[in-house]
Order: C-alpha cells, then sequence, then structure tokens
C-alpha cells in the first residue's frame, strides 16, 4: 500500500461517511449526525495529511497538527483553507464524546439541534472537499 492509495482509501471513507450523516438526518436523530460527522472530518483530515505525505497522529483533533504542517500542506495546494479546517476539527472533536455517551444531565438526543446537525454535514462535506483538493494537487 502507498501513501496515495491511503489517503484515497481515507478519503472514500470519509464520503460513505457523509452519506450516513443524510440517512441519519432523514431520521431527524441530529446527535448521530454530529457524531459521525466527527468521524468524517478526522479521516477526511487525516486522507489530506497523508495526501501531502505527512504521517496522521494517533488524535481524534487533528486542528493542531495541520497548523503546524501549515507550510508543507499549503503547497502546491493553496485552495485548501486550513484556518477553517481547524475550527472544524476542534468544534467536532469538542462534541464527540458528548453526542455519543451522553453526560448524567445531557442526554445527546434531547440536546441537538437540526441547525447543529445542518452545520455538522456541512462542515463535514467542506472537509472531504478540501481532502480531494489535496488529493488531485498532490498528483
Amino acid at each position: 500500500m502507498t501513501a496515495d492509495s491511503l489517503a484515497r482509501s481515507l478519503i472514500g471513507q470519509a464520503r460513505q461517511r457523509l452519506r450516513i450523516l443524510s440517512t441519519a438526518a432523514e431520521e431527524r436523530a441530529w446527535y448521530i449526525v454530529v457524531r459521525e460527522a466527527q468521524e468524517c472530518v478526522e479521516l477526511a483530515l487525516k486522507g489530506l495529511l497523508r495526501a501531502v505525505g505527512l504521517e496522521p497522529p494517533k488524535l481524534h483533533d487533528i486542528g493542531p497538527f495541520l497548523l503546524r504542517h501549515r507550510e508543507r500542506i499549503a503547497r502546491g495546494n493553496s485552495r485548501v483553507d486550513l484556518d477553517r479546517l481547524t475550527k472544524i476539527s476542534d468544534w467536532l472533536q469538542k462534541e464527540r464524546e458528548r453526542s455519543f455517551y451522553g453526560e448524567i444531565d445531557f442526554i445527546p438526543q434531547d440536546h441537538y439541534t437540526e441547525e447543529q446537525a445542518a452545520r455538522a454535514i456541512s462542515d463535514a462535506t467542506h472537509c472531504v472537499e478540501q481532502a480531494e483538493i489535496a488529493l488531485e494537487s498532490s498528483k
């Protein structure tokens, strides 16, 4: 397996998760949309890193890693908006565990809204598109 094929695999997995988001949204399961969007973003951004020849960290929020390697990622990828990708990764990482497990005073099904789910879908879609741009630019 090459870095390119692994990058394609990760981005492909992220693209598949986008379809899961649509299904969860149809079910009005906003908390599932948020949770799965985080995984989608994580896969897409790790695919982006592989596409530019970087080994992704074994963390869920890779925004700080993106910023540390800004110059390497930007080389040949000027259309990739690292600041926005970092903000998206940060937001969804913060919601990751709460949307999945909840807390004693936080029931995920009761907390998340259609607006949050729409934002998560939009953000996840943006991350996948950005990863695809990086992958195509790396050829």
